[in-house]
């Protein structure tokens, strides 16, 4: 039996001028559900858009986010759908389930460098997700679906468009994401990257292939508690930087 390949080394932080965020499942835990809402209302958008019933619609969903990054794609490519409806009306959730995270917006905060969102989310839930998390101040700027063209993660184009947008170098950067699989094509670009895995995750999601990848090559950090991990970041960071005093 071949045995596998060993690990490449995992990349550090300690040469990270950018820090970039994915925003739901990442920024706030998964058990809170709030994305709950918005895939209800996908499902919902789907059943009426082609007239099938409810089952039909959150196979035909599960399967177009598969495949193509998101529903809002599948249904694109698929049906010819125009996306501005649709974006619309799955955004329009109930935010009071987020509450302020002071301890995270302090952790963000010590880390050196600008700090940005990258979602298939639009910027009207970015912003609203932001703000009920009082961190809407510590990030530079927000890289929504818009500003993607609708190209969604895990697609290149779209990684490849954010880095020019924010002239960001990626081997100066770490990326921090809740899907193992929207991490691949930035650490080829050369990031750092960290899948975050917040408490309750198993019992939430619904697809087995949201859980997978955790081992990847491509993954170099794994945690389930951002806060605590952003912390060790800073301090290591706070204490390399005294010792070349």
């Amino acid at each position: 039996m071949v045995p596998p390949p060993p690990r490449p080394p995992q990349r550090a932080f300690d040469h990270v001028e950018t820090w970039v965020f994915d925003l739901d499942n990442t920024l706030y835990p998964h058990h809170i559900n709030l994305w709950e809402q918005v895939d209800t209302r996908i499902r919902d958008y789907i059943a009426d858009f082609l007239k099938v019933g409810k089952e039909e619609a959150f196979r035909l969903q599960k399967d177009y986010y598969k495949r193509y990054g998101t529903s809002m794609r599948g249904l694109m490519t698929e049906h010819g759908m125009k996306p501005d409806d649709f974006l619309d009306f799955v955004h329009q959730v109930d935010h009071s389930p987020l509450q302020p995270n002071a301890a995270l917006g302090a952790a963000i905060e010590r880390l050196p460098g600008r700090k940005l969102i990258l979602t298939n989310g639009t910027r009207r839930h970015a912003d609203a997700v932001l703000a009920r998390l009082k961190l809407e101040n510590h990030f530079e700027d927000v890289y929504d679906i818009v500003a993607a063209e609708l190209e969604p993660k895990p697609s290149p184009k779209n990684y490849d468009r954010f880095l020019k947008m924010h002239g960001v170098d990626p081997g100066k950067a770490a990326m921090f994401e809740d899907l193992a699989r929207n991490l691949a094509v930035p650490y080829t670009r050369g990031m750092t990257t960290v899948l975050v895995v917040p408490e309750h995750t198993r019992e939430v999601f619904r697809e087995g292939w949201e859980l997978e990848g955790r081992d990847a090559p491509h993954v170099d950090h794994v945690t389930d508690n951002l806060v605590a991990f952003l912390q060790g970041i800073a301090d290591k960071i706070a204490h390399q930087n005294d010792r070349k005093r």
